[in-house]
């Protein structure tokens, strides 16, 4: 049964439609981001359940409790905002402190939940400073300190690492995940960031147009897209537009070449497709006439990004990324002729009347 339930909830602003009937279960303890460019509705969502809007229909559940008209402050949801939000007045230990101050609770307990929070978080040493004495990073671990100090019964984070340096995004975001595990609190988390939300997450749910266009563990997203914007949005994918030749052979023919796509055998002869394929499944070598299901062509750039290199070819019509490890890719440089062999088994098809949107101008 679903601890936290979104049910078919709608939010219009105006003509903009930023919520248009989406629906979420998330178990009790699990970790989900809501994953999508701005503008998509993933904030808004969050708001709704925070209580600082309410929508135009539907219904917010928590433990089976119907929350929709509940103020935000009856809810017991700890809030970690993108912009930290501390009181510059007060000092690390009495911002953690603030919440439990306001609920009455005992001086003692209070000592004792913000000191062990405190050290949850890394900054035990760091209780006397004020907010200007902080750096970003640990800023965010006073404010991600104080949600968990009243004990929410959700967790709820928007954009809370975007305000930060890389290194750090990926440091803090692990102990986020860490802290999360730990005391097992139902989390809502929004970002536009596909990694982060690949890395941290039990469940993602990728927005658009405030809709939910999929949602499912971080593997099921990246390895079995269900929409065009699920495929293009998560990842990096290649796009060869298709016509499908024999589908009982499961060929198309593509810029005057015929490859072999066994996603084409479910489709019907003539008919006109995009073949998908990640980068990291494509395997190039120096050109030495090309085999049954490969792509000839010139190397055009590479881009460098660590034990991985992103190598451009177009060739034969087409044009192409793959990623290669760095050292293989060093013996293939710009103007190299290379065979690009594609892989029949791993590439997905779409129908060309179901348009790839321009992430460009998304985000």
């Amino acid at each position: 049964m679903a601890y936290l339930e979104l049910q078919d909830l709608h939010r219009d602003f105006g003509t903009v439609k930023a919520l248009d009937g989406i629906e979420i279960g998330l178990g009790e303890g699990e970790f989900l981001s809501l994953l999508g460019p701005s503008g998509c509705g993933k904030t808004t969502a969050l708001r709704l359940v925070a209580g600082f809007d309410r929508p135009d229909a539907g219904h917010i559940v928590v433990d089976g409790k119907d929350v929709t008209r509940i103020a935000p402050n009856k809810r017991d949801m700890g809030m970690v905002f993108q912009a930290y939000s501390l009181f510059p007045n007060m000092t690390a230990r009495h911002n953690v402190e603030f919440g439990l101050r306001i609920r009455g609770k005992d001086r003692a307990d209070r000592r004792k939940r913000v000191d062990d929070l405190l050290e949850l978080v890394g900054l035990g040493h760091a209780g006397d400073r004020y907010p200007h004495q902080l750096s970003g990073g640990m800023q965010q671990r006073v404010a991600l300190a104080r949600a968990l100090a009243i004990e929410p019964r959700v967790l709820l984070l928007d954009e809370p690492l975007s305000a930060l340096d890389a290194k750090v995004r990926v440091q803090l975001r692990e102990e986020i995940r860490r802290i999360q595990l730990e005391l097992g609190i139902t989390t809502l988390y929004v970002t536009h960031d596909q990694e982060e939300a690949l890395s941290i997450s039990d469940h993602v749910a990728v927005m658009y147009g405030g809709k939910i266009e999929q949602m499912g563990a971080p593997a099921e997203m990246y390895t079995a897209p269900a929409t065009p914007f699920v495929a293009e949005f998560i990842g990096t994918m290649n796009r060869l537009e298709a016509t499908v030749v024999d589908p009982a052979a499961g060929t198309v023919e593509t810029g005057g070449r015929t490859l072999t796509v066994e996603a084409a055998r479910s489709k019907a002869r003539g008919a006109r497709v995009l073949v998908l394929i990640r980068p990291e499944t494509v395997e190039v070598a120096a050109a030495n006439g090309a085999g049954a299901n490969s792509i000839t062509g010139e190397v055009l750039t590479h881009t460098f990004l660590g034990p991985v290199t992103r190598v451009r070819i177009a060739g034969d019509g087409a044009s192409l990324i793959a990623d290669m490890p760095t050292a293989r890719a060093a013996a293939l440089p710009p103007g190299s002729k290379v065979d690009a062999s594609l892989p029949a088994g791993e590439a997905r098809l779409l129908d060309l009347d179901e348009p790839l949107p321009d992430l460009q101008e998304e985000i």
